[in-house]
């Protein structure tokens, strides 16, 4: 189980280098087009590995979690990430968690523990502490696209533990990956055409959103959700900002302040607690599926 819990937690912290692979590696003005790019090559290269496609049965659940974990979520993500500072976007992204759990208990009937309730809304308070004294512009469409693709990744993580067809964690996110991509594609090419020939720096970008921050990654991060269920994982996703803003300070050279400190101490402790509830709502599961 801890193993489990290292390599999806992992996961976030890999996708904390989204912000500053964006804007330093990638070039500016086309969220939906970098999305795309990102989704689409690592769900055929997932395909090809496992060379197995989807029953007809399962195809409306794929393109719906797809889009949600995929289409919408990274396309606001990207445009939150064009049009904020990568700080408040992670602040408004780290609701994520608190939606989880309102929406696990709605579709799961998982029960609302007070622990991971207080484990949500520390890491809040944490993620916001982290970026205190950056510039915080407000832009209206980048608050909305950031609270837009919390909104969509958490209904995402919830319907993944909700529908799980027969098949490796590796071949649900071939699949998933695909789906998102496929419905991204006609979207960027009607609202973003002319995107540039990449340089090679841009490519080098891709290709780690791609193949590490996609393939990879989201292999680790089904397989997560359904060892260790939405709440505890959705939890991890703390990490990022505190990997993003960490980053910042080691490759970018910008300052970290004892209140970011502070803040980074209280993401730690609230990842930690959540973990905590999640392990005894497991416990609690199996005690009743055992009683059934």
């Amino acid at each position: 189980m801890w193993k489990d819990r290292v390599l999806t937690a992992a996961v976030p912290m890999i996708w904390g280098s989204t912000y500053i692979v964006t804007t330093e590696m990638l070039q500016p003005g086309y969220p939906l087009t970098v999305a795309m790019l990102r989704a689409l090559p690592a769900g055929l290269i997932l395909l090809l590995v496992v060379r197995r496609l989807p029953p007809a049965e399962w195809l409306v659940r794929i393109v719906i979690l797809g889009g949600l974990n995929f289409t919408l979520f990274w396309a606001a993500l990207f445009v939150a990430a064009y049009r904020l500072p990568g700080g408040l976007a992670a602040t408004l992204g780290a609701s994520q968690p608190l939606i989880v759990l309102f929406l696990a208990r709605s579709m799961l009937g998982t029960r609302l523990q007070t622990s991971a309730l207080v484990a949500a809304l520390a890491g809040i308070v944490g993620v916001a502490l982290l970026i205190l004294g950056q510039q915080t512009d407000l832009d209206p469409i980048g608050v909305a696209a950031a609270l837009t693709g919390a909104i969509s990744m958490g209904a995402g993580t919830v319907l993944t533990r909700k529908w799980q067809p027969p098949v490796s964690a590796l071949t649900f996110a071939a699949w998933q990956l695909t789906a998102g991509g496929l419905l991204l594609l006609p979207i960027a090419l009607f609202f973003e055409p002319g995107f540039p020939m990449p340089s090679t720096l841009n490519l080098a970008g891709l290709v780690w959103l791609g193949l590490i921050g996609a393939a990879l990654t989201y292999f680790y991060w089904f397989r997560g959700i359904a060892r260790l269920g939405p709440a505890a994982v959705a939890a991890f996703g703390f990490l990022s900002p505190l990997t993003a803003v960490l980053l910042g300070w080691a490759v970018l050279g910008q300052a970290l302040s004892l209140t970011q400190i502070l803040g980074a101490t209280i993401v730690i402790l609230s990842v930690w607690l959540a973990q905590r509830a999640g392990r005894h709502e497991l416990v609690s599961s199996a005690h009743q599926a055992a009683r059934a």
